[in-house]
């Protein structure tokens, strides 16, 4: 990766309400795109807001991720794959399943419903909207508020996925391993 656009606000140059707003964004090892973000405090913190309730919403944290990855993915945002791909890693999934998220939704060894979700993130990204056959096919086992967070996370994902490679986020030492295959 190349150099950041706006590199992540160092500590000695925060002020009190960065700081504040860092503490409370900082959950784990992501730090950069919230020091990055924190530059512009009012954004940083209502958008973070949106993607905490997106993940703490009604999908099933292995749905959740397979969506958030495959968007990554098509987005071609190492960071948001290399973060997502550790999460991932941390509920269960196997470096398979990761492979299976790369290839897509024709690649062999999928769960039928996984395969599907993967086809969503590919028909919002690429048609910038959901197929009927695809629609109906979420809507047999979501009700309508996991419907909406679906379409939602993955628009949100994209949000996160283009500001990471337009800002040039650089990932965090130790999560460059998490980008490809091992």
């Amino acid at each position: 990766m190349t150099a950041p656009r706006i590199p992540p606000l160092p500590e000695d140059q925060r002020t009190p309400r960065q700081q504040a707003l860092i503490d409370d964004l900082v959950q784990g090892p992501t730090v950069n795109i919230y020091t990055t973000l924190a530059r512009h405090p009012d954004t940083a913190a209502a958008m973070v807001n949106l993607g905490r309730t997106l993940r703490g919403g009604r999908l099933p944290v292995r749905d959740r991720e397979v969506l958030i990855l495959r968007t990554g993915w098509n987005c071609q945002s190492a960071y948001e794959f290399a973060q997502h791909r550790r999460v991932a890693l941390t509920i269960g999934m196997t470096l398979d399943d990761i492979r299976r998220i790369q290839d897509g939704p024709d690649a062999a060894g999928w769960d039928g419903f996984e395969c599907l979700l993967c086809r969503a993130a590919d028909e919002l990204h690429h048609e910038h909207g959901l197929r009927d056959t695809t629609w109906a096919g979420l809507a047999e086992r979501y009700d309508e508020q996991q419907l909406i967070e679906a379409v939602l996370l993955v628009g949100y994902y994209h949000l996160v996925s283009f500001a990471l490679n337009a800002l040039r986020v650089p990932i965090e030492p130790g999560a460059e391993a998490f980008v490809g295959d091992d």
